[in-house]
């Protein structure tokens, strides 16, 4: 330490020494490095003013080195589907189409595609690069809505003695037709969400955005569950309960960035449903994100 103290005290005395007895010459800046420490001598500038000595990492390049980058509240806008692959004349075990109850189709399941919505809200998401600035792991933590309008009147109930079995009730949930006109009627599924994906990016470290993309899976813990609908008959009506929905939902994930905009999609390859009905969720849609 005391070595390096007076190395700098000589760097010092010499440079001044050298502008006082050549003052015509243009000063140009030096950059001395010792190990993991750079000294820059700014020189005198054009008001005379005293040397300038800056010591440590600028901090564009401890930017352009860090091995971590945290992007903070990221919000998806987009749409929420499903492909229905149900196989109707089997059902009647548990959730729909119940001895004694009116028999669903596919038709009480179709969605109104332009109304039915996805909205994600990532608390973060953090890149990790992998040897090369090209590869990076990116990770993170957000909720999941996602609303699913039905073009039918059908409801949601958890429990109510309805039969079941020959000469037994229960209180399961189901779904059944309904015989009020809904002018809305949704089925709202939210998860807390944690998605992985191996990401590729093709200009990084640069202000010009090129191409990315990022693929993986999420894993979705399903915490509020409810049927929303609007009538003349009985106004705003919100039900909350357990509809046999997983409680857990596993999906295939990925991002496409063009520049600036970014689109992102997701399906599960299993049915959010427990019980009768077969049906694999999808979403996809514009990505609000700085990377």
């Amino acid at each position: 330490m005391k070595q390096l103290i007076t190395f700098l005290a000589a760097a010092i005395i010499c440079s001044t020494a050298t502008a006082q007895t050549d003052s015509t010459k243009k000063q140009k800046s030096d950059t001395i490095r010792i190990g993991g420490i750079i000294i820059v001598k700014n020189g005198k500038n054009k008001n005379n003013k005293e040397v300038d000595i800056t010591m440590g990492r600028k901090n564009s390049e401890r930017k352009k080195n860090a091995n971590v980058s945290t992007n903070w509240w990221i919000v998806d806008l987009g749409f929420a589907n499903y492909t229905d692959n149900t196989n109707y004349a089997n059902t009647g075990t548990y959730l729909v189409n119940r001895p004694g109850s009116p028999a669903l189709n596919e038709n009480d399941f179709k969605l109104r595609a332009g109304k039915s919505v996805n909205v994600n809200i990532w608390f973060f998401m953090q890149r990790l690069k992998l040897g090369t600035p090209h590869v990076n792991l990116k990770y993170g933590v957000g909720l999941e809505l996602n609303n699913y309008r039905y073009k039918s009147s059908v409801s949601y109930k958890e429990g109510g003695a309805v039969p079941y079995t020959a000469g037994t009730q229960t209180n399961a949930p189901f779904i059944f037709r309904d015989s009020v006109a809904f002018s809305k009627n949704k089925l709202a599924a939210d998860y807390l969400t944690v998605p992985l994906m191996l990401n590729f990016n093709s200009n990084p470290g640069s202000k010009k955005r090129g191409i990315s993309f990022s693929a993986g899976v999420s894993a979705g813990y399903l915490y509020g569950q409810r049927n929303k609908q609007k009538s003349d008959g009985r106004g705003k009506d919100k039900n909350r309960g357990d509809y046999d929905l997983n409680r857990f939902k596993l999906s295939y994930v990925a991002e496409l960035g063009l520049g600036s905009v970014r689109f992102y999609g997701s399906y599960s390859p299993k049915s959010f449903y427990e019980h009768d009905l077969d049906m694999k969720p999808y979403t996809f849609g514009l990505r609000f994100s700085n990377w």
